[in-house]
């Protein structure tokens, strides 16, 4: 009575003959009929018979695809007598194992069932290939784990000796891993620990390497911890992303881990973290690294070599990549193909073009075959030597060769063809590079970009930018840098800080580069206001200001006059242990002398020197002008002979120094003389300089000179007259 009152059984009527489910499943109703039992109850009891009565487990199986299969499934199989679905599975086991895979198999349980009659009698492929037909392509993630659940009924439903439930789950997990499941993947091996099937580690580990090329930290840090029995791959796995991942510190701790446990690290182990350390520039770590590695025996192979040549080329250690190298032909390791191109790479960015290419010939002389690899490498180094030609000779060795022509090698054409204003050019290539069939990723864009605005051509860098929109091609960082830069350079303040803004509202964050490119031109726009706002936004974002940022700022506050508040930041610079270079010396020494404090700067004139920094033009220039507006010639005349000891000459604007100097002396003269010396050293002499002069003869009376000088300013410059006198130039 509690039953039918809790249950409320679906009535039946009485059938002939009885049917093949014991009494227990029906409750009897008024007037003879039978009442079935729901189906969570009816399922719970036939599994608890089956065990009772193992010559009831083929209905067991029976039931149990019914109730798993999808609806239309699960009906079609309703229409079907229970006799003729035991008739089919019965006949599963007498089927020859060679045979099941062109069997009929009408639902998931059968597909099962065969398969571990499949894998137990070790026909694997044939498992494995009737196992993925469950993720055909109308699969759905979440039934991973009940994958799981009906291969662990097959296996109780066979018994021990015709099962093979470990094969057939390992099977599962890694076709689920092939087919990029890797979500349903880490579920179905969890509803594998939960039903106490010990996953093969050789499966994890495969799982392991999948989520790790697929760059998915979370899940390879959640399955690692569930792998029963990690070995010295499953380590490497884990330790090899994390340094790729630069998270040093884990895979550190996962190394003492490892070896805690008793899993010693092999070559493999060690190469990852000589390679993780040595991108991250802990080269005291690499080297540690290698002397643990030779202590326990393990032998450096090619690849260990081929990282540590790659860090010490990287951070400028030449000397000691030289030493490995050394050391690879002592032990007789034989470089290979990346080894030389490390070298070729580091040559070609220090600018040694010609070693680069000695090293190229040494290549073809021992038989290696140079790849796309070495040949960008070489054309970079020589486009950024000036050496075009040789660069469009090693382009067409690379396609005679037939060594294909990658999207880094267009881009590095491009970069070198802009950056020496050949636009035109570099169009040409990249629609070359269109017809080739390769695509133009967002670097590349970002680069012809950037050569467009620095040749002043923005409406055709704005094209490009639409037609990558088009493409669907996101703006990163990157690319909004280019095209700040490029607005910045055109003075087109305004749209750069709107370009920021839109970077805000698409969630990037602006680097140090672009807020400073924007500081400067608010400086160079008389924006000092607006300069100083984006400083304190920067700061309020989490930046630490930078040396080129500092630069930027104490060169646009002394140009705004703000020459106190420069000497603030200048020595706020120095409080946070950054060391001013030259261009910020040079900025700031150039403030004072305009500002008349000539004191100050002939102090940090002595301090650049005592710190062994070179000092340029512009520094002795800002100094013999400040000298020269006082009528201090002396100081001026020894700082110009101080310069010329050091190998520089005086400039255009130096020269106009001296011309406005004696002219406001009334040296007459002398400011003739230095005009004859300007022009017996190749420096024409502009407008600023004849105005001077001839403003002052006619203010001095002497109109006979200054008529000779505007006639020979006349033949010199023909486009100007006196009207173009500069402002101030009357001294």
């Amino acid at each position: 009575a509690q039953l039918k009152t809790s249950l409320n059984p679906t009535t039946i009527p009485p059938r002939s003959p009885s049917p093949p489910w014991p009494d227990s499943f029906c409750l009897t109703a008024a007037g003879g009929g039978q009442t079935m039992l729901p189906l969570p109850l009816r399922r719970h009891l036939l599994f608890m018979y089956s065990r009772r009565n193992p010559s009831f487990i083929p209905f067991s199986i029976a039931a149990t695809a019914i109730s798993t299969l999808p609806t239309d499934s699960a009906a079609a199989a309703a229409a079907t007598p229970i006799s003729d679905r035991l008739r089919l599975l019965h006949s599963l086991q007498a089927v020859p194992a060679n045979l099941l895979l062109s069997h009929p198999l009408p639902s998931s349980a059968h597909l099962c069932i065969a398969a571990h009659l499949l894998a137990r009698a070790r026909l694997f492929p044939h498992s494995r290939s009737l196992l993925s037909r469950l993720l055909a392509p109308g699969h759905r993630p979440h039934l991973a784990a009940s994958l799981v659940d009906l291969l662990h009924r097959a296996a109780l439903a066979l018994g021990p000796r015709r099962s093979a439930l470990p094969s057939v789950v390992d099977t599962l997990l890694s076709l689920l891993a092939d087919r990029g499941f890797l979500d349903d993947a880490v579920l179905a091996l969890g509803r594998v620990r939960e039903l106490r099937v010990p996953p093969n580690t050789r499966t994890c580990n495969h799982i392991l390497l999948r989520l790790a090329r697929e760059r998915r930290g979370p899940l390879v840090r959640r399955l690692f911890e569930q792998v029963p029995a990690p070995n010295v791959f499953t380590f490497n796995i884990v330790i090899d992303f994390l340094c790729k991942e630069g998270e040093l510190a884990e895979a550190r701790a996962l190394f003492s881990r490892m070896k805690a446990i008793g899993c010693l690290p092999d070559v493999v182990t060690y190469n990852s973290l000589i390679d993780g350390c040595g991108k991250c520039g802990e080269l005291e770590e690499v080297e540690q690294l290698v002397g643990e590695m030779r202590g326990c025996g393990c032998t450096p192979d090619v690849v260990t070599y081929n990282a540590l040549v790659n860090c010490f080329c990287k951070f400028g250690r030449m000397e000691r990549a030289y030493s490995y190298f050394a050391e690879m032909k002592r032990e007789g390791v034989m470089a290979n193909i990346r080894t030389y191109s490390t070298f070729v790479d580091a040559f070609c960015k220090k600018g040694m073009v010609r070693e680069a290419m000695k090293l190229f010939a040494q290549m073809r002389i021992k038989g290696m075959t140079p790849n796309e690899v070495t040949y960008t490498c070489l054309v970079d180094g020589t486009f950024k030597a000036g050496r075009l030609d040789d660069a469009f000779v090693l382009i067409d060795e690379m396609v005679q060769q037939g060594v294909p022509l990658n999207v880094v090698t267009y881009t590095v054409q491009v970069d070198g063809l802009c950056k020496e204003g050949k636009i035109a050019e570099a169009e040409d290539v990249f629609r070359l590079m269109e017809k080739a069939g390769v695509k133009a990723n967002e670097l590349l864009y970002t680069t012809l970009i950037h050569g467009h605005f620095m040749n002043k051509n923005s409406e055709r860098a704005l094209d490009l930018l639409n037609e990558m929109k088009d493409k669907g091609m996101e703006l990163d960082v990157s690319l909004y840098g280019a095209l700040i830069c490029g607005l910045c350079n055109l003075q087109k303040v305004d749209e750069a800080k709107s370009l920021l803004n839109k970077m805000d509202e698409c969630g990037l964050k602006p680097n140090n580069i672009i807020y400073t490119n924007i500081m400067d031109a608010c400086f160079k726009e008389v924006k000092e206001s607006e300069a100083i706002a984006l400083l304190h936004k920067m700061q309020d974002s989490g930046f630490q200001l930078n040396v080129v940022t500092y630069c930027a700022l104490v060169d646009g506050l002394c140009k705004a006059g703000s020459v106190d508040e420069a000497v603030s930041h200048f020595n706020k610079m120095r409080d946070l242990g950054l060391e001013p270079n030259v261009h910020t010396y040079t900025a700031l020494i150039d403030g004072l002398c305009k500002n008349g404090c000539l004191t100050k700067a002939v102090a940090l004139l002595d301090e650049m020197a005592g710190k062994g920094l070179s000092l340029d033009k512009v520094v002795y220039t800002s100094l013999m002008d400040g000298y020269l507006k006082q009528g201090n010639l002396q100081d001026a005349f020894a700082l110009k002979a101080e310069m010329i000891n050091s190998g520089l000459q005086l400039d255009l604007y130096g020269y106009t120094c001296f011309v406005w100097g004696f002219c406001n002396l009334n040296m007459m003269q002398e400011a003739r003389e230095v005009l004859s010396e300007m022009i017996g050293n190749g420096i024409t002499p502009d407008t600023v300089i004849y105005n001077c002069l001839i403003s002052k003869y006619q203010k001095l009376g002497h109109i006979e000179e200054a008529a000779s000088l505007q006639n020979e300013m006349e033949s010199v410059l023909p486009s100007c007259t006196i009207g173009d006198a500069a402002p101030g130039s009357d001294g």
